[in-house]
């Protein structure tokens, strides 16, 4: 695949369970695109697999202030009472390498990103098909309580109506469908 000058930024953004990760995951897996991940830091504890600097970069909130305070974040939000981040210098490396860099962001950093790289992000929303199916999705992952689930989901309407003003929003009903409308996309962005 013929690499732009600067690179793409592919923010991909939905509410807590949205499929996110599963969709980032295959979007890795297709050698043509090449793309990179933008690994996030993160206060919070890790879920049952996770691997720390491949899923997230797990922190103290000292740390994280540290690196708030040395300006090492591009953009960073209080989410369910966590931070999360996203580290600058490997952003700025890929964009000059005129890489594909997919980030998994909230909405509010997504914008951040549009403010900061213009000409080189691309904001693609995820919808869940439902509430009923996202709400299931966040209960058979087994990693929050019902407290913390319930949190999530108040969140979602405020999600999905910012998500509304992204330049792409695709219902993640399948995982196939959506890879194929996010490649095309990313492949509409490059050409």
């Amino acid at each position: 695949m013929v690499r732009r000058k600067s690179g793409l930024l592919v923010i991909i953004s939905s509410p807590s369970g949205g499929g996110k990760t599963t969709i980032i995951k295959e979007l890795l897996n297709d050698r043509e695109l090449q793309a990179v991940y933008s690994v996030s830091i993160t206060t919070r504890a890790p879920r049952q697999g996770e691997i720390n600097g491949q899923d997230y970069r797990f922190v103290s909130r000292t740390e994280f202030e540290a690196m708030l305070a040395q300006n090492e974040l591009l953009e960073h939000e209080l989410v369910h009472g966590q931070y999360y981040g996203t580290p600058a210098k490997p952003i700025n490396d890929w964009l000059e390498q005129g890489r594909i860099v997919l980030l998994d962001v909230d909405v509010y950093g997504a914008f951040t990103f549009k403010k900061l790289f213009a000409e080189n992000t691309v904001l693609i929303f995820l919808q869940p098909p439902d509430l009923l199916s996202l709400e299931q999705r966040l209960r058979s992952r087994s990693t929050e309580n019902p407290a913390q689930i319930e949190k999530r989901m108040q969140r979602v309407a405020e999600e999905i109506k910012l998500g509304e003003k992204f330049e792409y929003n695709i219902i993640n009903d399948t995982i196939n469908d959506t890879v194929i409308k996010v490649k095309t996309i990313i492949r509409k962005q490059i050409s």
